[in-house]
C-alpha cells in the first residue's frame, strides 16, 4: 500500500507519498526483514567505531542471581515470616550471591587493569547482555572502576531491563538473537562464564563450538566460574569417555572457584595475544 507523508503539498491536496527509509509500515514489515538484520550490524558498528572500542572481555551469567545486600534483606524478612520468598529458596539465593559478588569483583578488577594499558583506543572493555544477575554485577563492578562497559540486551516477553550500570551510550536493545550473538563473539578477547541457565549455555557451547571447529582462530581464553555448578551440569569427562570431544578439547576452558586465578588467566593471555592484535575480528 503506498503511504504519503503528512504534508498536503499546498492548496491542490495533493499528499507526498512518503520516502521507503521513512516508512515505519513497510520497515516493520517481513518484507524488511534483511534491513533490519543489518541495521542492527551496521549501527552497533557505528557506536562502537565512534567511542574506540577494540576488543571486550564478556561476562555470561544468570539473570537471576541478586546482590549480597538483597539477599540478606530477603532471607531476614522470609526468617521473620514476611515477603512472600520461600525460607529454603531465600537461604539458597544468598548463597548463590557469592557468584554475583565475584562478577562484580572481578569486571572490577579487569578494567582497572585495561585502563592501565598504555593504549589510544579502549581495549578490554567489560561486555554483557545487559540485563540484571551477572549482567548486573559485571557491568556495575566496571563502572565502579569508572570505566566504560557495554550491555548487548535483547527484547524479551518475561524478563530482561537494562540494567542502570551500563554504560549509557553503550547500550544496546537487539531483537535477533543472531546479531547479538555476533557482537559478543565478533569483539570478545575473553570469555567469562558464570552459573547459568539455557542461555547461558547456549552461549558457552556455541563459542567452544567456534573454537573447536577453528571458526573463531583468535586466541580466546574461556573461563568457566564456579566448579561445583560446571562439573555438576556439564559432564565434559563423559564426553570424553564416549568419543564425543577429544581429551584435547578440554584445553578451550578452565574451570575455577578463584578470582585470582581467573583473573591471572586472562590479564596473561590478553597480554601475550590480544594486545598484539587489536581490533574485533573472528
Amino acid at each position: 500500500m503506498t503511504q504519503f507523508s503528512d504534508d498536503s503539498g499546498g492548496d491542490n491536496g495533493f499528499r507526498k507519498p512518503i520516502k521507503a527509509y521513512a516508512n515505519l509500515d513497510f520497515l516493520q514489515s517481513k518484507d524488511a526483514r534483511q534491513l533490519r538484520i543489518l541495521a542492527e550490524y551496521l549501527e552497533p558498528e557505528s557506536r562502537f567505531e565512534h567511542y574506540k572500542i577494540d576488543d571486550t572481555i564478556v561476562f555470561m551469567g544468570s539473570a537471576r542471581l541478586k546482590p549480597r545486600d538483597v539477599a540478606e534483606e530477603i532471607l531476614h524478612k522470609a526468617e521473620a515470616g514476611e515477603g512472600d520468598v520461600p525460607l529454603a529458596k531465600a537461604r539458597h539465593d544468598l548463597w548463590m550471591s557469592k557468584y554475583y559478588e565475584d562478577a562484580r569483583e572481578l569486571a572490577r578488577r579487569l578494567t582497572e587493569w585495561s585502563k592501565e594499558l598504555d593504549e589510544t583506543d579502549r581495549r578490554f572493555v567489560v561486555c554483557t547482555g545487559g540485563g540484571p544477575g551477572v549482567m548486573e554485577a559485571a557491568n556495575r563492578g566496571a563502572s565502579e572502576a569508572r570505566g566504560m562497559n557495554i550491555g548487548l540486551s535483547i527484547t524479551l516477553p518475561l524478563e530482561q531491563h537494562e540494567n542502570p550500570y551500563v554504560t549509557r551510550e553503550l547500550g544496546f536493545e537487539f531483537h535477533y538473537f543472531f546479531m547479538r550473538k555476533f557482537w559478543f563473539t565478533y569483539l570478545a578477547k575473553a570469555v567469562i562464564f558464570f552459573p547459568g541457565g539455557f542461555g547461558t549455555l547456549d552461549e558457552l557451547f556455541e563459542i567452544l563450538t567456534l573454537l573447536q571447529t577453528q571458526k573463531v582462530k583468535k586466541r580466546m581464553p574461556i573461563v568457566l566460574f564456579g566448579s561445583d555448578f560446571w562439573r555438576e551440569t556439564i559432564n565434559f569427562d563423559a564426553l570424553v569417555k564416549y568419543g564425543t570431544i577429544n581429551e584435547a578439547d578440554k584445553n578451550l576452558f578452565t574451570i575455577t572457584d578463584d578470582l585470582d586465578e581467573a583473573y591471572e588467566i586472562i590479564t596473561r593471555e590478553l597480554r601475550e595475544y590480544g594486545l598484539k592484535e587489536p581490533g574485533a575480528h573472528l
